[in-house]
């Protein structure tokens, strides 16, 4: 029996995304709607990444995380866009097994990176409002290199584990995933041998994460607020909280859809269900972050209006 799995284990070469099970018209509509978020998320971190990069007004701590930030989620919506795109025209939606591997190995890569730089980001604003005399000292750009590359280490980490214990599964020859990317419950859904392990491993791993990183943000913003209340002036307080607002409202999305799918255990058994939040996760978070900031940070919208301006003085 062993050598039987063993055998078929090592004969599966690819996986079949069934994806949204719907009508061919739906499918093309799904396609365009896709493709619709896909562009905007590129040209909305492109342009982030781009205003941060030109901007030296921008060459501070706080926007150094932001064009990091940009550049996650431009990486991991990558991920997982174009081969969703390409499955929608397609009837043979096919991925190779190794593709899969690596398309799970980046995304985890890439999300776990980004949880622990939000952690970072939320650390940064508790030193510029609680601590500002040793701001610069503490935020060095020694240590914002430090700090950005100690995240991807611990994402690099989390997705070495997770794919390490994912893909060591057996599939017994069964290939059909009910999603549209590679992720932990849909192959966990098809293995054909005990996944208990599995599923604790990666569930104390997935915890340990959203624990620490949350614990960082609740603290920082504790401190914070601590510190804005202080502040004797009305104006001085809606200045000082203002520049946090964007940050608050990137974490709320990003760990209210984490909070949402582990908080419902019904989520992650259904298939539609886990596919909608997939989707909020992959692709609408990516593409509101750059928007967020753009509009609610004055600083992002006058850099922008000054490189707009001096392309048109060039022409």
């Amino acid at each position: 029996m062993k050598s039987e799995l063993n055998r078929n284990y090592s004969a599966l070469t690819e996986f079949i995304l069934l994806g949204f099970r719907t009508s061919t018209e739906i499918q093309i509509l799904l396609f365009l709607l896709f493709f619709f978020i896909y562009m905007v998320i590129i040209v909305g971190n492109i342009s982030m990444i781009v205003v941060i990069k030109v901007d030296f007004r921008l060459h501070t701590p706080m926007y150094f995380f932001l064009r990091n930030l940009s550049y996650l989620d431009l990486c991991y919506s990558t991920v997982i866009a174009p081969k969703t795109l390409a499955n929608f025209l397609s009837k043979e939606k096919k991925i190779s097994y190794n593709g899969c591997a690596a398309q799970f190995f980046f995304f985890a890569l890439f999300v776990g990176t980004e949880g622990f730089l939000l952690a970072v980001m939320a650390y940064d604003r508790f030193s510029a409002i609680c601590s500002p005399f040793h701001y610069t000292v503490r935020m060095s750009q020694q240590a914002c290199v430090q700090l950005v590359t100690g995240s991807y280490i611990c994402g690099c980490i989390n997705s070495i584990i997770q794919t390490g214990f994912t893909f060591s599964l057996h599939f017994c020859g069964e290939n059909r995933l009910d999603h549209f990317f590679c992720d932990v419950p849909a192959l966990i859904k098809i293995s054909c041998v005990d996944t208990f392990v599995n599923e604790i491993v990666l569930f104390i791993l997935s915890a340990l994460i959203i624990i620490t990183t949350t614990t960082i943000i609740l603290v920082s913003y504790a401190y914070i607020l601590s510190t804005v209340l202080k502040i004797p002036s009305t104006q001085g307080r809606s200045k000082t909280f203002s520049t946090c607002s964007s940050h608050i409202t990137v974490v709320s999305l990003f760990y209210g859809t984490v909070f949402f799918m582990y908080a419902q255990p019904g989520a992650i058994s259904s298939p539609e269900k886990n596919k909608i939040i997939a989707v909020f996760y992959t692709l609408i978070i990516p593409m509101l972050n750059p928007l967020i900031y753009s509009l609610r940070n004055r600083e992002v919208k006058n850099a922008v209006k000054r490189m707009l301006l001096r392309r048109i003085a060039l022409q």
